[in-house]
């Protein structure tokens, strides 16, 4: 069981105490897809840092009446992350002054909407072009569900890329899972089976990325020699990773205490200066990537 499981549905987390006193800070509402993840653990420890004391909660099973139940127990505001809202819920929030603030939005942000996300699109154009740069041409993708925001920006930056090439965009070498180890081992596994297999996959996150030197090593395939594998997220295990993942690094933590700061600010009545926050992500190149085998 993770960390954030054992934190469960309600549980309180703070800043370390120290002996110096200071203001009760406000107590929010800090809504994940589901509490097992790494991902979700960084961005949590970002907020906290913003100095803000959250109440953890899943999505997970999350009936309509939720948004009621939130403004019942006196929430000072709400962090949603890659979680969506309805109409409905926004007007429950809205009616009783609870402010809300997107972490990594599932979909374009309503205009009142306040979010903070990195910037998906640059990283998957960054992570293609490294591909590129080592000799690869035939490289596939695979992308989180095509519903969710940063899954649809990481593909059009992986397809923009190859079109700055003059490489053609081959929909065979484009696949969609869920941001998990079997998602990308499954999809994975689906495009070495290709009579012209690639020679370089882009995952949509580190978590694929892991099922994807999976598929490999079962297909009899070394990483990088015959396949250059990159991620996205620079999570603790894309460092332990055999090989060491080559990824995208997303800034989690410093994405959950900007957020934190933007509802603080609401919190305290104060509009922060604009609505969209997108921090820089960066290629960090480790030993998973390598020019492709020779013909």
């Amino acid at each position: 069981m993770s960390g954030l499981e054992i934190l469960a549905r309600t549980c309180r987390v703070s800043r370390p105490r120290t002996d110096r006193p200071r203001p009760p800070a406000p107590l929010v509402e800090m809504v994940f897809p589901a509490l097992n993840s790494a991902w979700a653990m960084e961005v949590m420890r970002g907020v906290v840092d913003s100095g803000l004391d959250v109440v953890l909660s899943s999505a997970a099973g999350r009936g309509t009446s939720w948004a009621v139940d939130v403004v019942r127990a006196r929430r000072a505001g709400v962090l949603l992350v890659t979680c969506p809202i309805s109409v409905a819920e926004e007007r429950v929030f809205a009616r009783a002054g609870v402010p809300l603030v997107h972490i990594d939005p599932v979909d374009a942000a309503a205009p009142d909407l306040l979010s903070v996300g990195a910037t998906n699109r640059a990283g998957g154009v960054t992570a293609v072009k490294h591909l590129l740069s080592l000799g690869h041409r035939r490289i596939a993708v695979v992308g989180g569900p095509p519903d969710v925001l940063c899954s649809r920006a990481r593909v059009d930056g992986y397809r923009f890329a190859l079109r700055r090439a003059g490489l053609p965009f081959d929909t065979a070498l484009v696949r969609h899972a869920d941001f998990t180890r079997e998602g990308g081992r499954r999809e994975a596994a689906e495009l070495l089976r290709l009579s012209h297999r690639p020679t370089a996959i882009f995952a949509a996150n580190d978590d694929q990325a892991l099922g994807v030197l999976e598929a490999a090593r079962a297909a009899g395939l070394s990483t990088p020699r015959d396949l250059s594998v990159v991620g996205f997220d620079d999570l603790p295990a894309a460092r332990r990773a055999t090989p060491a993942l080559t990824t995208i690094r997303q800034p989690l933590a410093a994405m959950g205490e900007q957020a934190g700061r933007m509802l603080t600010d609401l919190i305290a009545g104060h509009l922060p200066p604009t609505d969209r926050v997108e921090l820089a992500t960066t290629l960090v190149i480790r030993t998973s990537t390598a020019p492709p085998p020779l013909a």
